[in-house]
Formats: C-alpha cells, sequence, structure tokens
C-alpha cells in the first residue's frame, strides 16, 4: 500500500475549529464494513446498534499541558518548548521540542513566567528540533509539576488553526481521562457524555479500559510512498488483567467489542494471543498498522474523520476496507461532516 492512496482534497474549512456544545450531539456516520452501506445518526444513536454485554474498549489516557512559551537569555528570542516526556525526576530532565530549534544550543537557558519564575538549562540535543532540559526548581516534584503545568497550555493540533482558550482544557480531554502522560488526545472518545455512558451501563454494555499515550508522531509527516518503510514513534501503553478478562469473556460468548479509537486499536492489536484474544501487558508499542491487515480483537470500531496522508486514516481503511473508508470520506467531505480532532464521528460494523 502507498502513502499517494491516501490523498484527497480537505478543504480547510471542513476542519472543525471547537467542539460541538453536547459531547453526545456530534454527527455519527455508520459504515458496513462488509457491504459499504452508509447511514447517517446522532452520536447519542451509536448504543442502538450494541446490546447486552457487549463491550467498548476506551483509552483513559490523560493530556497533560504541554506547550509552553519561554524566552531564551539575554536576547529574550521567544521560544516554544513542547514537552514530550519526563526523562529523570530526580534531575527534573525533560525530553523536549524547541521552536525555533536554529535559535538553541547546549548550555542556553530558558525562562518562563512574567517573572521568569522557572528556569530551565539545555543540556543535550537529540534530534534537528529535539533537546533535553533540565528544569532548575527547589521544591519536591508535586509542587514542581504543579508550576511547570500552570505555565503550560493545551497542547491543539497545529491544524487547529486559532488560539487556545480556556474550555479546551477541558473539552481536549475524555471524561474518563485518569492516567496521565498524552500529548495527543484519543479524540475518538470525546463523543462520549456522561449520560451516554450511564445509558450504556443500563443497557448492559461493558467498559474496559487500556492507557496508551499518545505521542506526536501521530501527526509527524510519513515521508516514504511504501508505507513498509515508514516506522511509528514508540509509545507507551498498559492492558491490565481486568481489561483482558471483560474482552475476551465478550469474545469468547460472541459478543461485540468495539475498539474507541485508533489509540486503543493499536494497543489491543499489539497484544494478543495466536487465538485472537487479548492479553495483559505494559510497556512499548510502535505498532503501525495500515491495508491490508487482519484484526484480532474487535468487530466494530468508533473513529473521527482524519486528515490526508494520516497513520489514522490508514488504520481505519485496514479496518473497514479501503475502498468502502475513502467512498465513505467522499460523502462526508459532500455531507459537511466535520473533520479532525474535534469534528465527527464514524462508527464501523
Amino acid at each position: 500500500m502507498k502513502l499517494s492512496k491516501f490523498k484527497f482534497n480537505l478543504p480547510e474549512e471542513k476542519i472543525a475549529l471547537h467542539p460541538v456544545e453536547n459531547r453526545d450531539e456530534s454527527r455519527l456516520m455508520v459504515v458496513n464494513r462488509k457491504t459499504g452501506e452508509i447511514e447517517h445518526k446522532i452520536f447519542r444513536d451509536v448504543l442502538d446498534y450494541f446490546n447486552d454485554d457487549d463491550v467498548f474498549i476506551l483509552n483513559d489516557t490523560k493530556v497533560f499541558p504541554a506547550r509552553l512559551y519561554g524566552n531564551k537569555e539575554k536576547t529574550g528570542a521567544r521560544i516554544e518548548v513542547f514537552l514530550l516526556r519526563e526523562l529523570n525526576q530526580e534531575n527534573r530532565l525533560w525530553d523536549v521540542l524547541v521552536d525555533p530549534a536554529r535559535k538553541i544550543r547546549i548550555g542556553n537557558k530558558l525562562y518562563f513566567g512574567e517573572d521568569d519564575s522557572l528556569v530551565a538549562e539545555v543540556i543535550d540535543n537529540t534530534t534537528s528540533r529535539g533537546r533535553t532540559l533540565r528544569f532548575l526548581f527547589d521544591g519536591d516534584h508535586d509542587e514542581f509539576i504543579k508550576t511547570l503545568y500552570q505555565f503550560g497550555e493545551t497542547p491543539l493540533p497545529r491544524f487547529i488553526k486559532r488560539e487556545v482558550i480556556p474550555e479546551d482544557a477541558e473539552r481536549y480531554q475524555t471524561i474518563f481521562a485518569r492516567n496521565e502522560g498524552a500529548v495527543v488526545a484519543p479524540t475518538a472518545g470525546f463523543h462520549f457524555s456522561r449520560e451516554l455512558i450511564k445509558r450504556a451501563e443500563i443497557k448492559g454494555i461493558n467498559f474496559a479500559f487500556i492507557t496508551l499515550h499518545a505521542g506526536l508522531g501521530n501527526f509527524r509527516e510519513i515521508d516514504v510512498e511504501d508505507l513498509t518503510k515508514h516506522k511509528m514513534d514508540s509509545e507507551q501503553m498498559i492492558i491490565t488483567d481486568e481489561t483482558a478478562e471483560i474482552v475476551n469473556r465478550a469474545k469468547e460468548n460472541r459478543h461485540n467489542v468495539c475498539a474507541v479509537g485508533t489509540t486503543t486499536m493499536r494497543a489491543i492489536e499489539s497484544s494478543t494471543g495466536s487465538m485472537g484474544f487479548l492479553k495483559p501487558y505494559e510497556g512499548w508499542t510502535n505498532k503501525f498498522i495500515f491495508p491490508p491487515y487482519e484484526f484480532s480483537v474487535a468487530n466494530s470500531m468508533i473513529t473521527n474523520f482524519h486528515l490526508p496522508y494520516s497513520t489514522m486514516l490508514m488504520m481505519v481503511s485496514a479496518f473497514g476496507d479501503y475502498d468502502h473508508i475513502m467512498h465513505a470520506y467522499s460523502v462526508a467531505l459532500k455531507e459537511d461532516y466535520r473533520f479532525g480532532t474535534y469534528g465527527d464521528a464514524m462508527l464501523i460494523i
């Protein structure tokens, strides 16, 4: 499968800049992956396709305010610092991206806050844009993290071309987010409201949670035409014994198992046994799923409408059948579905 197969024309105005007012009132396109048949619904109708003892698998990762703006010592140049992950808690070392990268050298100090109350020193260059920063801070770790996040803002993807606003802190997060560590949100989960989850529980639908801390690799440009040569960034993930038990019981009893989002699908497909059952796992995955691919665990999937050339679109095409999904996307464009992070949803059955 070639990169060029995932090109389509997406007008900028089709990318949602804001979420709908109520989470479960996004539009929902339902696609039958065997026949290609399409239905148009509202997201709260999703429960009509599931029954007692079916399972939704959700990603409970929590996004932290990863984007900071600081000033370089002496010159005062404004520098964007994007926190990727904490490398060493005791020494306050963080793996970060900096922009503009050309202005930053080892030994440079960066100051954050109007009173320069937080200082970081560049101690290593790892890539053309990547750096290791040591934050200089006297308090304990909890105090440090609280201070660091005070200066951070919600890391909206660059294709949402507007300023970050206060509502993003809540809406660029699922309502079930609890394990902090992601810089990219599991956006398919945005559509679940508390009311919808309650209705699902009353209907007898079960919920199982995995954690996959999604990183910026999800938005990294693919620069090879042959997809077998693309390498995904590694992401940390956890599948508990309890989750594996819930999912495998449903599979054994031939109930529906629905993966909510591409991050969830990547996690469960990274830890399956030879018989297609889910195994507990704690570690890292760099699994890249694109057509053709045989899925083992889930028989349905909820996802958003993704951008051209994205790894998320590739995975969805592998699950829903390439021709069916590309046709569904052309219908979505004609029918004014909203694309991207804050956009509408697709259920593939």
